[in-house]
């Protein structure tokens, strides 16, 4: 009696259908590409990065749609499966941008200290010149008033009161359209106030709700600490997060233009190979600048405008379509989602650095 054989998508060796898994490679038998299998096992199997890895980094930087082709044709086990080459990848980028973005948040500290030393230095010596007018002789509005009789010197005393209140002006800032002085809460810090008082002197309402009053208590918090360089670390921090939440979203973009082009599922392989690819150029050239202080940024500028054409040659073998049409919908997928969903995504990892840092 003869045996049914079935041929595997893998290492295409034939073996009796009955068997569960491939003798040869060890692949399950007759798989189907579904969400639960593109993730299963991808977090506790994310530090096995074998040989596959380097078989599979090549391809990935110079045969664009190559990886997710062979994948989604069910050769899986042959190449390093696409969730976990994406999470390895971004998790050494991330690693060595961490030298870089420190260097950054220290530089934006240094520079807000800066400037508020220089501010200061700059209001108390304006207030020193001022307290020189003869207040009994004049007020602050008659001398501004009356500035065309005063002597040379008192003009001179005049500029500087009116120094003092373009300081004053150009110091307040505001939320929801309600005005905020800055010295006044500086000094008020200084004095010792609660943060009742301050938030008070801030315009803060007991009626107000919780994403106003929030703001109020992360602007008092920079106030009082005056470090920038925490806000930009936690904007930094977001960023996993933040790619991690944009990538179903191209795959949804890619969908939408190539709607008979397979499941949503088939989609998400092309990002994460897509993804991994971005994270690996990224990577180079936070190397190439630790390496190199001085690198030219048009060397950067080029790399980053390369990455358009891997997608469009990417989506071209992915998808099978001519180049002409490939052309159009990658342009179309690129200004989508750089014009719309990054800007968009920047903005609320922007917002939510500043409410939780």
């Amino acid at each position: 009696m003869s045996r049914s054989l079935k041929e595997c998508n893998n290492c295409i060796q034939q073996f009796e259908s009955h068997f569960p898994f491939c003798p040869y490679c060890g692949q399950k038998s007759g798989d189907q590409l579904t969400l639960s299998v593109l993730f299963n096992n991808t977090i506790s199997n994310y530090f096995s990065v074998d040989a596959r890895f380097f078989k599979s980094f090549i391809p990935l930087m110079i045969k664009p749609g190559h990886l997710p082709k062979q994948f989604i044709s069910g050769r899986r086990l042959m190449y390093l499966h696409p969730a976990q080459m994406y999470l390895f990848i971004s998790i050494v980028f991330f690693f060595l941008f961490s030298f870089v973005s420190r260097k950054q948040v220290e530089s934006l500290d240094n520079a807000i200290k800066k400037d508020i030393e220089q501010s200061h230095f700059h209001r108390d010596s304006i207030k020193k010149a001022s307290r020189d007018i003869p207040t009994a002789k004049y007020s602050v509005e008659s001398v501004l008033d009356n500035e065309d009789h005063l002597s040379t010197t008192d003009q001179r005393q005049v500029q500087a009161i009116d120094s003092v209140k373009r300081v004053e002006r150009s110091s307040s800032s505001s939320i929801f359209n309600r005005k905020i002085n800055e010295m006044e809460i500086d000094s008020m810090i200084i004095a010792g106030a609660s943060d009742e008082e301050l938030y008070k002197k801030m315009g803060m309402r007991a009626d107000d709700g919780y994403l106003t009053k929030r703001m109020y208590k992360q602007i008092l918090k920079f106030f009082k600490t005056k470090s920038g360089g925490s806000i930009l670390q936690a904007f930094l921090d977001s960023i996993p997060l933040a790619m991690f939440i944009l990538l179903p979203i191209f795959a949804f973009i890619l969908k939408l233009f190539y709607f008979r082009k397979g499941r949503f599922v088939h989609h998400l392989v092309f990002s994460f190979y897509f993804f991994a690819f971005l994270f690996s150029v990224f990577t180079l050239l936070v190397i190439a600048n630790l390496i190199w202080n001085d690198f030219p940024g048009w060397i950067m500028t080029l790399t980053m405008f390369s990455t358009f054409f891997y997608l469009f040659f990417g989506v071209k073998r992915f998808y099978g379509q001519g180049y002409i049409l490939s052309y159009i919908k990658s342009g179309a997928i690129s200004f989508l989602f750089l014009s719309m969903v990054l800007p968009f995504a920047l903005f609320i990892m922007g917002m939510m650095a500043f409410l939780f840092y």
